[in-house]
């Protein structure tokens, strides 16, 4: 999994029907420190993520598990809403 902040959506009128009724959201990954990293990416939501929200989410065919027993057509998926972050370095 990797952490990553919602900064946008995806309005779609045509895309493929398992799709439908399903959030697509943009995510920026970002490290433990909450810095920037790597380029945003378009992301299935099953939790209800909103903006600005801290988010774990997950890629490959992993990203697909999140709905089942339906078979979602996704490569990633944000899969848990982040409430607090501890980093210890040392």
């Amino acid at each position: 999994m990797f952490l990553g902040r919602v900064v946008g959506r995806v309005w779609s009128t045509m895309k493929n029907p398992c799709l439908e009724g399903h959030r697509l959201l943009v995510v920026q990954p970002v490290t433990p420190e909450l810095m920037d990293s790597g380029k945003r990416i378009v992301c299935a939501d099953c939790t209800g993520a909103g903006a600005g929200e801290l988010v774990y989410w997950t890629r490959a065919i992993e990203a697909s598990f999140a709905f089942l027993p339906a078979e979602v057509a996704t490569d990633a998926t944000i899969v848990a809403i982040v409430d607090e972050l501890h980093v210890k370095r040392g």
